[in-house]
């Protein structure tokens, strides 16, 4: 028992010492990525070889240092206490264009010169000018292109979703799920309206929103949510918070919402019953809720299923995906949540997969948790939307109880 005991302790202080080690690398992280996001492309770009007359070096070396320099002071004073929309704008854009930059650099860059030295295409000087221009050719298509896939109105994703508990009186209830809307610094209040028009063309029984509607107190973004009061549906509207309403007073836009018809299921639940049979809706707070330190706001599963019966099927709302072990736990039967964006701007979900369980689409998790995780409906920060494009879905359940007959 004693060598089970040592080692069980020493194998704890190892874990411990090791997650130290990786909490102090975490503090530097701020500091290291904007060096490297502007360095390395810097380098990739100017100093490998392409001998650019000496203007274009010292030009193009003082962008990049300039970049450097104004991203992260304008982030800093744009999502800061200062919340200038202007320098949000300026500095989210600098760092959504810089790391498609970083990342194109690399994943091409590099793997370009290789397959033009092999091929013999050229000199050492002019193959380094080829993967400049690539790159940078390459960098602004997908730029553009980005830019108006984060900007236009999100494509409708339907899909079906069989729940083994659900009644066939539920069958065919229609579910729309939007979220990550993130009203900020760009007046979006069109692009607000326009989505509820889609909304409404769906006709759904149930219009959910899993959080991050904003980037601002409610106050401050209150014109652009606005058109979330026009949303209809025929059984219930219903809202969850997220991390993002934590950074700028929650209770507000938990208050907004409820004047716009939207219930907010803060660690609650409601009752959706047809043809005999009754499917809970339930939705917890956000998980940085009790660490925000506003009095009341905790993620509960077990106060939101207070009083339910345990043999009814349960739709519950959790803005974030890592939620899904407690509702798998709990035997939750479907969770809806959103937070990842899908990664926004391509490669950056393989980051994204570190925190979360799912980053996209339908998963299964324990014995019968489904998950579907949203892409998001607007996008944060950068206004680029790279191989991640935004949704509104629509999710139809299904019982296996249905009638087969045409």
């Amino acid at each position: 028992m004693t060598e089970i005991s040592n080692t069980r302790s020493a194998a704890q202080e190892a874990q411990g010492a090791s997650r130290s080690r990786l909490s102090r690398l975490m503090r530097y992280i701020p500091l290291i990525a904007p060096l490297l996001l502007w360095a390395v492309p810097c380098w990739v770009l100017l100093h490998t070889g392409q001998r650019w007359p000496l203007p274009v070096t010292l030009t193009g070396t003082a962008f990049f240092a300039l970049g450097l320099t104004v991203m992260p002071l304008a982030m800093a004073r744009g999502h800061g206490r200062r919340q200038q929309d202007r320098a949000a704008i300026v500095g989210d854009t600098l760092l959504g264009g810089i790391w498609v930059l970083f990342a194109w650099s690399v994943l091409l860059g590099v793997p370009l010169r290789l397959v033009l030295a092999v091929a013999g295409v050229g000199d050492g000087q002019g193959r380094a000018r080829i993967v400049t221009w690539t790159v940078l050719c390459v960098a602004a298509v997908l730029l553009a292109w980005g830019y108006a896939e984060a900007r236009r109105v999100p494509r409708v994703r339907r899909l079906e979703v069989p729940l083994p508990r659900l009644g066939a009186g539920l069958d065919g209830t229609r579910v729309v799920l939007i979220t990550d809307t993130h009203y900020g610094p760009l007046d979006r209040a069109r692009w607000s309206a326009r989505v509820c028009e889609t909304v409404n063309s769906l006709e759904a029984d149930l219009v959910c929103h899993t959080g991050d509607i904003a980037d601002g107190t409610a106050e401050r973004r209150r014109a652009q949510a606005a058109p979330l009061g026009t949303v209809r549906a025929t059984r219930a509207l219903v809202y969850v918070t997220g991390n993002h309403e934590y950074y700028s007073e929650a209770q507000g836009w938990v208050d907004l919402m409820d004047e716009l018809g939207w219930e907010p299921l803060r660690n609650r639940h409601l009752l959706l019953e047809g043809g005999g049979d009754t499917l809970v809706v339930a939705g917890v707070d956000d998980v940085t809720a009790e660490s925000s330190g506003l009095a009341g706001h905790r993620a509960n599963l077990a106060g939101a299923l207070q009083g339910t019966d345990p043999d009814l099927p349960v739709l519950l709302l959790a803005h974030q995906p890592k939620f899904v072990d407690r509702a798998a736990a709990h035997g939750i039967d479907l969770q809806l949540s959103g937070h990842t964006h899908g990664g926004q701007i391509w490669p950056f979900h393989h980051l994204v997969r570190l925190d979360q369980p799912a980053v996209a689409g339908l998963s299964h998790h324990g014995a019968r948790t489904l998950l579907y995780t949203s892409r998001g409906t607007g996008f944060w920060g950068p206004p680029f939307r790279v191989f991640a494009p935004s949704e509104i879905t629509l999710l139809v359940l299904r019982s296996p109880e249905r009638s087969t007959s045409p």
